[in-house]
């Protein structure tokens, strides 16, 4: 049985889907983060940061060498540690969200 084999496209899967245009890492477990739709902001991961999947892979000195997968347009960290922008931009908006409450 043949089947069509085409290239994955990870932007086709639905608006809901970010892209990050800038991203800096800071001291603590943050980031500062800015999206294609202008959305930017700080979000602090420490949290996450210090559980037992990701703080094995991803020390603090670690941290810093985040980079935007160009690809899938996935966060990525040393040692296969990725955490998809859509995650990142819900918690900016609750917290614009909070502040307008």
């Amino acid at each position: 049985m043949a089947s069509r084999l085409r290239p994955l496209s990870y932007r086709n899967r639905g608006d809901a889907y970010r892209t990050v245009l800038e991203l800096r890492a800071e001291h603590d477990y943050r980031l500062w983060i800015r999206f294609d739709d202008g959305l930017e902001g700080h979000v602090y991961l420490g949290e996450l940061m210090r559980t037992p999947a990701y703080g094995a892979l991803v020390g603090e000195d670690d941290f810093f060498k985040v980079v935007v997968d160009p690809i899938s347009k996935v966060l990525t960290w040393v040692g296969g540690v990725r955490l998809h922008p859509d995650v990142l931009y819900r918690n900016l908006e609750d917290q614009l969200s909070l502040r307008r409450h």
